[in-house]
Formats: C-alpha cells, sequence, structure tokens
C-alpha cells in the first residue's frame, strides 16, 4: 500500500491514522507492515465503510480537511467497495540500519553474492546487479534516466533495479539520483578485490 510522504509522516509522528482506499478486493490485511519513505507502517484493521458515512473527523485522520476530499480522491470505480484501513507507527526503516552497517563478515558477503545472482538470473537484462552498483558509484546522485540511459534501460524498469538494490542496504535514494550506501561500498570494494 502506497502512502505519500505527508501521510506516512502523520503516521509516523502519530498525527494521523486512517488511509481510503476504493479497491475491486481488499489491497492489504491486518497486521501486514510495509515501507514508507517514514519507516515502517503497520496495518491494524480494513474495514469496508459506505463513503457516504465517511465523517470529517475520519477525514482529518486522513490527512484531509473534510469528508467530502476524502470522497472526491477515491480512486477505482465506482461500483468498488470503499475500504477504511487503520495505520500505526511500526518503527524506524530497517534498510537505514542495514546500509550503514559496513563491517561485512564472509557470511554477508556470501549472502549478498547470493541474493545479487538471484536478481541477476531473474532479470530479463542479464547479469546487471554490479554493473548497477559501479555505476552508482562511478555516478554519485546523477538523475535516474541519465543513469537508465547510460545502461540503455527504460528509467522506469531501471528505478525499480535500483531500489531492489535499496531494500538489501546497498544503496542509497536522494531526491535527484542515488549513491552507494557504506553497506554497498563495502561489498563492492570485497568484490573488486577478489
Amino acid at each position: 500500500m502506497l502512502l505519500p510522504p505527508k501521510v506516512a509522516q502523520g503516521v509516523a509522528d502519530g498525527s494521523l491514522s486512517l488511509a481510503f482506499r476504493r479497491w475491486r478486493k481488499q489491497d492489504v490485511q491486518p497486521r501486514q507492515r510495509f515501507t514508507t519513505s517514514a519507516g515502517v507502517v503497520q496495518v491494524d484493521a480494513v474495514d469496508v465503510v459506505d463513503p457516504d458515512a465517511i465523517t470529517d473527523a475520519d477525514a482529518l485522520q486522513a490527512g484531509h480537511p473534510h469528508a467530502d476530499m476524502v470522497r472526491k480522491r477515491l480512486a477505482g470505480e465506482e461500483g468498488w467497495q470503499t475500504y477504511r484501513v487503520t495505520l500505526s507507527y511500526a518503527g524506524p526503516d530497517p534498510r537505514i540500519a542495514l546500509r550503514e552497517s559496513a563491517d561485512l563478515t564472509a557470511e554477508d558477503v556470501a549472502a549478498i553474492d547470493a541474493r545479487l545472482d538471484r536478481l541477476d538470473r531473474a532479470g530479463s537484462h542479464g547479469a546487471w546487479t554490479l554493473r548497477t552498483l559501479a555505476l552508482i558509484r562511478e555516478h554519485p546522485q546523477r538523475r535516474a534516466p541519465d543513469l537508465a540511459a547510460m545502461e540503455g534501460r527504460e528509467t522506469a524498469p531501471f528505478k525499480i533495479d535500483v531500489r531492489k538494490l535499496k531494500a538489501l542496504g546497498l544503496t542509497i535514494s536522494h531526491p535527484v539520483g542515488y549513491e552507494l550506501s557504506p553497506r554497498g561500498t563495502a561489498y563492492l570494494a570485497r568484490t573488486e578485490r577478489r
């Protein structure tokens, strides 16, 4: 479930606790967690609601000034059900601690090797992971479209691949571009010494 950064921050600081979505079928389950720009958010409850029953107080808890704004912003088809999703903050983004852990053991390196190997095999454009890490190291905070063009790739799939590297704690995203994390730098240095 995607949350805009403002809403994610509101859940993290406790000022917001609801989201409203219109889905063909329920998209999230209670106790499900997902990583947002403000940390990990947990789904506490999911209830089907009549959109006309959404109150102004509900809207405020979802980051909107009034209920009509919530109803106006519901996406999807009119016939789909509307869900009231109760959210809570579950902690900081674990990737932040992971990306800072640069003291890699042989087991850490082997585990990263295995994950990158799986990503390379699953991709449709050959072994891309080490190439992408090296590219990011050589061009820190360079625009994603520029990096993708250097690899002869489309921007959207390239960005999805970089997010996979970020999930492993190897890269850091910036408002513009990426850079290697301390963990990514240490890993790349270890692979180049082999």
